[in-house]
């Protein structure tokens, strides 16, 4: 169709769900508030794991390792939901880039102590 960009073959995404407006105004839409909860949620958890790795008492380190995971699954469900409703793409990597990765990393595992 005339006017529509060819979509990436490599691209994972399901169809927008057609809610967002045409023009982007200064207002927020649905799609900017999971964006901007996600984004929260991947900041929040890269802080929980420094706190959970180096707290010392053992009751403070139990409720923030759960906080830290609740956290988690907040960011993986606001992920599906984008994904869901076609706000968040993904794309496929070259299966050769993939063996290749694999074969670098598969010699390290002589290294590991045990």
């Amino acid at each position: 169709m005339p006017g529509q960009q060819a979509q990436n073959p490599n691209e994972i995404a399901n169809p927008q769900t057609g809610q967002l407006p045409q023009v982007k105004g200064p207002e927020m839409n649905d799609r900017d508030f999971l964006n901007d909860g996600l984004a929260t949620c991947k900041l929040l958890t890269d802080n929980f794991n420094v706190a959970v790795r180096e707290a010392s008492h053992e009751q403070l380190h139990a409720d923030m390792l759960q906080i830290l995971t609740e956290t988690h699954q907040s960011a993986r469900d606001l992920f599906n939901l984008m994904f869901q409703n076609g706000w968040y793409k993904l794309e496929a990597e070259e299966q050769q880039k993939l063996q290749q990765a694999q074969q670098q990393f598969s010699g390290y595992s002589s290294q590991f102590p045990y």
